[in-house]
């Protein structure tokens, strides 16, 4: 198998000169530099207008090919931003590219979201549910069965254990979600909905007033559980605001309850595997997600939920 290339600044410039006609004049074009640090980049500023993301792989390529038609299908539906590619093609042999225009904002991890910001997330949820399935199924998007919130919740049981002797978190925590209340949040027939999958603080562009002003990153898209939307919610702008968004989008207790345990148990096994050496994401922001989704609210218990099944059951 031919190893892919890695795309370099010059790269990059030699493929912006040829895209952007202000910039063939220049000797030099816009200035470009990656938008991570660290590592190999697929990612770049392009000047002050774009972001230019490279696909490193066939298979990113193909996510990249579907994102582009998927964004003109939720457009309609959203009341927040969603970027729009001004050029795209391939950087390389079944590489692609898209060149997109940047959202203004800051992202999550920047700026906190107000509770105006909240009922921009809420319409962001409302409208993600009102996506056509079958149409978003025609465009190659694929259906994502179910987490299994009981192994999920053995999985964080194990892992909280080794986090108390780094003393970075109460394993006693978790045994608020019982085997039964998991049971109990097992998530539901016929509630699938095109989910975003990748709600992070950094693919939600927030303004400095707390505004929600756009959602990055669509290449994870799929049909399935809104829960899991609910929880990246939860680790971006934490439980509270997350579940409040929830409610306001229709979402019941059970959903909303389900993200919140989802969000809980990632956050104890990543950070766990952070400090064993398996996963190499910062530790600050670990470190926050894990307080995000473990901030205290009001909706905490798993009983008493037969009201809001029927409901939550609708299509």
């Amino acid at each position: 198998m031919t190893q892919a290339p890695t795309p370099t600044a010059d790269t990059v410039r030699r493929l912006v000169r040829s895209l952007l006609k202000e910039s063939a004049d220049a000797a030099s074009g816009p200035e470009v530099r990656p938008v991570a640090e660290g590592g190999e980049h697929s990612t770049w500023w392009v000047g002050a207008r774009h972001v230019l993301r490279l696909a490193p792989d066939r298979d990113a390529a193909v996510r990249q090919r579907r994102e582009l038609r998927l964004r003109d299908l939720v457009r309609p539906h959203l009341p927040v931003a969603v970027p729009v590619s001004v050029a795209h093609g391939e950087w390389s042999p079944g590489l692609t590219y898209t060149l997109d225009t940047v959202i203004p904002g800051g992202t999550a991890e920047e700026h906190d979201v107000s509770a105006v910001g909240e009922a921009d997330l809420a319409g962001l949820l409302t409208g993600l549910r009102e996506v056509p399935v079958r149409q978003a199924e025609t465009l190659g998007v694929p259906r994502a069965a179910p987490r299994s919130l009981e192994a999920l919740r053995r999985m964080a049981v194990a892992a909280a254990e080794r986090l108390t002797a780094a003393d970075e978190f109460d394993p006693a925590r978790l045994h608020q979600l019982t085997r039964p209340g998991a049971a109990q949040l097992a998530a539901q027939p016929g509630t699938a909905v095109l989910a975003h999958h990748g709600l992070k603080g950094e693919h939600l562009v927030v303004s400095a007033d707390g505004r929600v002003r756009g959602v990055l990153d669509w290449t994870d898209t799929a049909v399935g559980d809104p829960a899991e939307d609910i929880a990246g919610l939860a680790l971006a702008v934490g439980s509270g605001a997350a579940v409040r968004a929830a409610t306001l989008a229709g979402y019941g207790a059970r959903p909303c309850l389900r993200g919140l345990w989802l969000a809980r148990c990632d956050t104890v096994i990543r950070l766990t595997d952070r400090l064993e050496g398996r996963d190499d994401s910062p530790l600050p922001l670990l470190r926050s997600q894990l307080r995000h989704a473990w901030e205290t609210i009001l909706l905490e218990r798993v009983t008493e939920l037969r009201e809001d099944t029927e409901a939550d059951e609708e299509p």
